[in-house]
């Protein structure tokens, strides 16, 4: 076991109490593990520059694309550079996987390596490397104490950020997301969560579209953004193919093919999004360059299927005209209603619906498509 001196007794230097019997340090595996969060910090580091040094590069070459999508418009730098940094921004998320897979690796080989550590000595780190060079010696005493102030620090940080949702909407709307996504799989993915909210809201939505079309014998398009667009995929598989075929998907901000596809591929994946494509009637998504989360389905062939609507521009002014006397603002993942295109692909594909039956009530009858 750990000598005194090799771990102090910090809350009794803190709070200045002395006692008759020393207390054991912490288990040599708890102390090992600490060790290793000091490394993984630095790997993290190593990370987020280079994330930082990513979008600096992509800013820069986003510049002359914002300049192309507005060739019209006096060029004004500072609104030039926030356009393109948001597109910078939002394109990181694509770099996702290879930060979580570096992430996972190196945790992994320093966790394997605590471990082996822990099980080959009875000695702390510092204990093991005291017959090493004193600059090893120094940084794996260095290393074990800053781990151990670390663990403290992460479960501070973790209550701070709790008490921030209820007072930061930014704060609350980031870890609403996070819980969408993790609470809509199954219990046994999550088993101490709640419980999956998919399993009410997928079959009570397949149960109104179903209702619905079989009642009126009328045509329907499903709506979604964001998740909402992952519940209505979901809810159109489990349609029955006779209602299926009256069923059109609008899909704006989704993340079906750019997160759920990468990381769900037997459910997300092309040849699912493709065959549910083909099960529909019709099928429409729209998504902008400066949305962090929604993006294109890229189905295979999608330039024959027309899938994906080309992006949508963001912001929809570049300077002060008669619509947008104020600067519009970069919208990113809210809002899509507000563009124009959106009420017009909804219009198209009710019009690509079969003409002879009856809209739901509330919407225009569409025109008929263009020879």
């Amino acid at each position: 076991m750990m000598s005194e001196a090799a771990y102090p007794q910090r809350v009794i230097r803190l709070t200045g109490r002395q006692t008759a019997t020393s207390i054991d340090g912490p288990p040599v595996l708890l102390t090992w593990q600490a060790s290793v969060i000091p490394p993984l910090i630095v790997v993290l580091l190593v990370l987020f520059g280079w994330l930082a040094h990513r979008a600096w590069q992509l800013a820069r070459a986003e510049r002359e694309a914002v300049a192309r999508d507005y060739p019209d418009e006096a060029q004004d730098r500072a609104r030039t550079r926030r356009i393109a940094y948001a597109r910078a921004m939002a394109a990181l998320t694509d770099r996702g996987p290879r930060v979580v897979a570096v992430t996972s690796g190196v945790t992994l080989l320093l966790g394997a390596g605590a471990l082996v550590g822990a099980l080959t000595t009875d000695e702390t780190p510092g204990e093991a490397a005291q017959g090493a060079y004193p600059v090893v010696h120094g940084a794996a005493e260095t290393a074990q104490a800053l781990g151990s102030w670390l663990i403290g620090l992460g479960f501070l940080l973790f209550v701070t950020w709790g008490r921030r949702a209820y007072k930061d909407a930014a704060a609350r709307r980031t870890i609403g997301i996070l819980w969408d996504v993790g609470t809509f799989w199954p219990r046994a993915a999550h088993p101490f969560a709640p419980p999956c909210y998919a399993e009410r809201a997928v079959p009570d939505l397949t149960w109104r579209i179903a209702t619905w079309t079989r009642a009126t014998g009328g045509r329907l398009v499903i709506s979604g953004h964001s998740q909402g667009s992952v519940l209505a995929a979901a809810a159109a598989w489990q349609l029955a193919p006779s209602a299926r075929r009256r069923v059109a998907l609008l899909t704006y901000g989704s993340p079906l093919e750019r997160l759920y596809g990468r990381w769900f591929p037997a459910h997300f994946g092309p040849a699912a999004l493709g065959s549910l494509h083909r099960e529909v009637d019709c099928w429409r998504n729209l998504y902008r360059l400066t949305d962090p989360i929604g993006g294109p389905v890229r189905l295979p062939g999608d330039r024959d299927l027309g899938v994906d609507h080309v992006p949508l521009t963001d912001p929809l002014a570049y300077g002060r005209t008669d619509l947008h006397p104020l600067p519009a603002p970069i919208l990113g993942h809210s809002d899509y209603q507000a563009d124009p295109a959106f009420a017009e692909e909804r219009r198209k594909l009710l019009a690509r619906l079969r003409p002879d039956l009856p809209t739901p009530r509330g919407e225009p009858e569409p025109e008929p498509p263009a020879a």
